[in-house]
């Protein structure tokens, strides 16, 4: 291959990472050299173990393999980055903290893609926070990763406006779609030196804080446009989760999909409105929360009106004390 070609090393774990290795892998005027993800993990019920969700794609529907370091700071993985000639390294959703020796190795540093406008929504949960907050834009930064924590120089950004309904999956895969369709052009930019990154703002910097499994616990005394969001923010991991009165007994149900509802009447928050064969509506501290989508305890995923087709459900029944420990006991 042509040696003007910039030498790229692609390191993600997440969906955003997805259409941008399909860029990557589809351009001809760059050369993706090597492709890193996160070791796999163990996920479901029986543990065993699985890929990343770039990983699995770039194994199984672009068929190339990817190198899974335990940590890409390790001596031996700097050294194969120097063996393979990497000029750039791009990071998206990676998860692994990249130390100076790595940061300083390309010849044209590590470039992040973050997905936020920088300087907010620093951190390791940016789509998820954003949906959290009631923003109405979001988008993707191009920056110049530094030792610090997303305080890089940025090259430049693209934005998006959020859909009221989309939760954090749907946002990510456009985000990912948004940030493909100028990576290689960036890329281009700050090899010829025609794209010099800028510091970030001294003002406006925020940060979205790591996801916690009980950070998921429905609390009915927020507002029901608030629950709505996390549902929506939460969708993928650990999804709002509450504790359903069925037949004198407590049973688990994720909620995936669920619609805020105005009320005239204010009721205590936690109490049943409605429980027929169609809708499941449950009180909040302000207005009620219409659950769409749900999955019961060690079921699969289906709609609430399956649900309550099958299931008693007693209107006026108050749903217990919302508290992540005791939810996750």
């Amino acid at each position: 291959m042509s040696s003007s070609k910039v030498r790229v090393y692609f390191l993600s774990s997440g969906r955003i990472g997805i259409p941008i290795v399909d860029a990557l892998c589809h351009d001809t005027e760059l050369e993706l050299v090597g492709i890193g993800s996160q070791p796999d993990k163990e996920a479901g019920r029986k543990k065993k173990l699985a890929p990343t969700p770039l990983a699995k794609h770039v194994q199984e529907e672009l068929n190339l393999s990817v190198e899974k370091p335990a940590t890409v700071n390790s001596p031996d993985f700097l050294e194969h980055l120097k063996d393979l000639g990497v000029e750039l390294l791009v990071v998206a959703s990676f998860g692994q903290i990249l130390k100076p020796a790595l940061l300083d190795l390309p010849r044209f540093g590590c470039l992040n893609v973050h997905a936020s406008l920088l300087p907010k929504y620093r951190g390791a949960a940016p789509i998820s926070q954003v949906i959290l907050d009631g923003d109405e834009e979001t988008g993707v930064t191009f920056m110049k990763m530094d030792p610090g924590l997303d305080t890089g120089p940025i090259y430049c950004e693209s934005k998006c406006r959020i859909c009221p309904t989309e939760n954090v999956v749907q946002l990510e895969d456009r985000l990912g779609e948004l940030a493909a369709g100028s990576i290689g052009d960036v890329i281009r930019k700050i090899a010829d030196g025609s794209l010099n990154p800028r510091p970030q703002p001294a003002e406006g910097s925020t940060y979205a804080k790591k996801i916690k499994k009980t950070d998921g616990a429905a609390d009915w005394n927020l507002p029901a446009t608030v629950l709505a969001r996390k549902v929506r923010a939460y969708y993928s991991w650990p999804s709002l989760f509450a504790l359903l009165p069925i037949s004198g007994n407590y049973k688990r149900i994720s909620i995936k999909e669920a619609a805020p509802i105005d009320l005239q009447h204010a009721s205590k928050p936690g109490t049943i409105l409605v429980a027929t064969p169609k809708s499941l509506v449950i009180a909040c501290g302000q207005g009620a929360l219409n659950i769409i989508r749900l999955i019961p305890e060690g079921k699969k995923e289906m709609s609430a009106s399956e649900f309550l087709r099958g299931t008693q459900v007693a209107e006026g029944d108050e749903l217990p004390p919302s508290t992540g420990d005791f939810l996750t006991q």
